[in-house]
């Protein structure tokens, strides 16, 4: 357990948190208690200092420590049973894929691929960091080739992920004659409107702008020939899955989907059941990620912030993503970390979009190794070589905390998680 160092007086001291998110400032010890039907949380605790009445959050430490993240030790190196060349890619594209550096297949590839190239609908389960995107963009952009009418419907989760996508895309169709047009919130709607009146094999966004883009009909659902469902489970979290309803309802039939989830929820499966068509299922989930992340708590004092600015300096912390609750706080925190010596970025949804992908860039460039963000940096956002998350402030849910530290710990690496404490 990481204890606190030596506190000094700082005007930091603990940021203002939201209810039920806030590490209980001002409680003396944390209450074991049974697990909530949404992952492990209970309402009660102290009340806020200004007597507002709402209630912080209790919590079960012992879930936030594991520090034996290899039990099993490293996994066993993966023997693909296919190579890109043996799918019969058009030479074109099998240059672009040892262009970007992919030599051998990741499970999801080798497995998933060739069904796709088939038509076929298929529910892929994995992990984040497995090359999942590749797995599906691949034959996607191969079928294209074959018949460049076709148009794809890529939904994901968060606005970062659907640009990641559609950068992915760009890089595996350079100068393949392949367009792509790329809709979510938080931008303005008409110059995607504008785009869709164009040609565009793929159509990469958000559920909710789709549905916009739908119901003004700047996009024909009737058009569409193939469906993927990027990170189902998340778009589910986020309250998505009325959306993604109506956005199918109207896709012709004999379109074929594809859904990428790392767990099959309820209505994940009824969904599934709807509207996939005898799908294929796929699960390439050898452990769970949980597993390969160091994860502990830090105990801290009455001064928060040099807690953390000390961790912080520690040779070890190479790139890390700092949670906070709100987007105040993160601003805030931010600036103080920078002022103190530790330059950071922030993304949180104050930020209008281009400050939000301006940061994330600094970031993945090296520019900063401090990334500090409300919950939306948890959905969708591939870093890779994220050595620590940090959960400054608790998250809402157990399955909130899951998906922020699965920043790290990705693909075959391993990665650490603390969580701050009273």
């Amino acid at each position: 357990m990481y204890t606190q160092h030596r506190p000094r007086r700082t005007s930091s001291g603990s940021a203002p948190q939201r209810s039920g998110s806030s590490p209980l400032r001002g409680r003396k010890s944390f209450i074991k208690t049974p697990r909530h039907k949404r992952g492990g949380f209970s309402q009660g605790g102290a009340r806020r200092p200004n007597g507002g009445g709402r209630r912080f959050s209790t919590f079960d430490v012992s879930r936030y420590i594991n520090k034996n993240p290899t039990p099993q030790g490293p996994e066993a190196a993966y023997a693909p049973v296919n190579t890109f060349e043996s799918f019969g890619l058009d030479p074109r594209l099998i240059a672009l894929i040892k262009r970007v550096g992919f030599t051998a297949l990741t499970p999801i590839q080798d497995e998933i691929i060739p069904h796709v190239l088939l038509g076929k609908d298929v529910v892929g389960i994995a992990n984040t960091g497995t090359g999942k995107t590749a797995a599906f963009l691949i034959p996607l952009i191969q079928r294209a080739l074959k018949d460049y009418g076709r148009q794809v419907l890529i939904l994901t989760p968060t606005r970062e992920l659907a640009i990641q996508v559609e950068q992915e895309m760009r890089t595996l169709s350079a100068g393949l004659g392949m367009y792509s047009g790329i809709c979510v919130g938080g931008v303005n709607i008409n110059p995607q409107i504008r785009n869709l009146k164009k040609k565009n094999h793929f159509i990469i966004g958000t559920p909710g702008r789709m549905l916009d883009l739908i119901n003004r009909e700047a996009l024909e659902p009737r058009r569409i020939h193939t469906v993927v469902l990027d990170e189902a489970d998340r778009m589910l979290d986020m309250g998505f899955i009325n959306d993604i309803r109506k956005i199918l309802k109207d896709i012709p039939k004999e379109h074929d989907t594809l859904c990428f989830s790392a767990t099959i929820p309820p209505t994940i499966a009824k969904l599934i059941k709807d509207f996939l068509r005898d799908p294929l299922t796929i699960s390439v989930k050898k452990a769970d990620i949980m597993n390969r992340i160091e994860q502990d708590v830090v105990r801290y004092g009455e001064h928060k912030f040099d807690t953390l600015a000390s961790l912080l300096k520690e040779s070890a912390f190479t790139r890390v993503i700092i949670f906070g609750a709100m987007k105040h706080s993160v601003e805030r925190l931010s600036r103080e970390l920078t002022s103190s010596g530790l330059p950071a970025e922030s993304i949180h949804g104050n930020k209008s979009h281009r400050e939000r992908q301006r940061a994330l860039k600094s970031f993945k460039d090296g520019n900063v190794k401090i990334l500090v963000a409300t919950d939306v940096a948890a959905r969708g956002i591939h870093i890779e070589n994220v050595s620590h998350v940090i959960n400054y402030d608790l998250p809402m849910t157990y399955e909130d905390y899951v998906h922020r530290i699965g920043r790290t710990g990705r693909g075959s690496n391993f990665g650490k998680a603390l969580t701050f404490v009273r």
